[in-house]
């Protein structure tokens, strides 16, 4: 199954990142690679995120690395979004967001995230 994805919805491009049910360090290290070189040779504020954490295994080294990942993104993303948080996973989350700086919004479903994430655009904020 691919992981990464660059989606086309409704005119707008997001880059899509499925970490739904990972458990496995080195294949959360690998998707977290692959997405790093994509989006940190793209302009600074062009990139549109979307990212499946359903049921992603928390510890702390997969909590430092994604801090580090969301941090580092920053500059390139412009809007992005987050869907399948739950329980213990909000407050990591929580944490990160405080810990980064970064406003990635959450949502319930990939259709309310998506709509979101088009909504911005549209407006241009």
């Amino acid at each position: 199954m691919n992981r990464i994805e660059l989606i086309n919805y409704q005119g707008t491009k997001i880059f899509y990142m499925n970490f739904s049910d990972l458990r496995d360090v080195s294949e959360i290290a690998e998707i977290i690679k692959e997405s790093v070189n994509y989006i940190r040779v793209q302009p600074e504020k062009s990139v549109v995120t979307l990212s499946n954490i359903q049921g992603l295994h928390f510890n702390a080294e997969i909590k430092e690395m994604f801090s580090e990942f969301i941090g580092g993104n920053k500059a390139y993303v412009r809007h992005g979004a987050v869907v399948g948080i739950s329980g213990l996973q909000r407050i990591i989350y929580n944490g990160i967001m405080r810990l980064t700086g970064r406003d990635l919004r959450s949502f319930e479903s990939m259709d309310l995230a998506k709509e979101w994430l088009v909504s911005k655009e549209a407006v241009g904020v």
